[in-house]
């Protein structure tokens, strides 16, 4: 079984292919975006492998939160290649993708939402969600995470020091633990339709909010 997947919602970005128990995972930084040269990684990677988009089972993008444009991105690809090759996707939360990082029974994955709130979700050892994820203040949020919970960080400057104990490390580049998430579900029968797949915001972007304030 094949399954590429891929994250473009921050400023590290990956590129996975699964195939049984074998990963192979490219890791792209870019300060500009991704859009003008994704395709060309995609293309490069499946050149390397020897596989045809044809070949591919299933297909996984991080839906976000994270970067409204960056999301789009790896969300646009993703629908685009299925489309074409006639297969399923699966649109992964980057909290759920964080949280598969963790080996606790309870982890609390985070990310930096700036405006001084964070997004933040709680997941059990099966990735499930216990509590919704959430945009919040997180002086709000942290009495809301039970004790024994994991926290669980990529980038960890803007709240580590104010968590209660040590945070756990993940990678950045999330396609890896997305690939892993889509496969699951594909074999769960939990695949979509490409067109069925939205993004993952958690808050909407700028432009809805002044759409609504009008």
């Amino acid at each position: 079984m094949k399954i590429l997947a891929l994250d473009t919602s921050a400023e590290f970005a990956s590129i996975a292919a699964l195939d049984g128990d074998h990963l192979t995972e490219v890791l792209i930084h870019s300060r500009d975006g991704f859009g003008h040269h994704i395709f060309q990684q995609v293309e490069s990677l499946l050149g390397k492998l020897g596989w045809r988009v044809d070949d591919i089972d299933c297909f996984g993008a991080a839906a976000g939160p994270g970067s409204f444009t960056g999301v789009r991105v790896a969300l646009s690809a993703i629908k685009g290649l299925a489309e074409a090759a006639g297969k399923p996707m699966v649109a992964v939360s980057n909290l759920q993708a964080l949280a598969a990082f963790g080996d606790a029974p309870l982890r609390a994955p985070l990310l930096d939402a700036r405006r001084g709130e964070i997004y933040a979700g709680l997941y059990d050892a099966s990735l499930q969600l216990v509590q919704p994820e959430v945009v919040a203040r997180f002086q709000d949020w942290l009495p809301t995470v039970p004790g024994d919970a994991q926290f669980i960080v990529a980038d960890p400057l803007p709240f580590e020091s104010s968590l209660p104990r040590e945070p756990l490390h993940a990678p950045r580049a999330l396609a890896s633990a997305v690939a892993h998430i889509a496969r699951t579900r594909f074999l769960n029968g939990q695949a979509q339709d490409p067109a069925a797949t939205d993004a993952n915001y958690v808050r909407r972007a700028d432009a809805e909010l002044k759409w609504v304030d009008r």
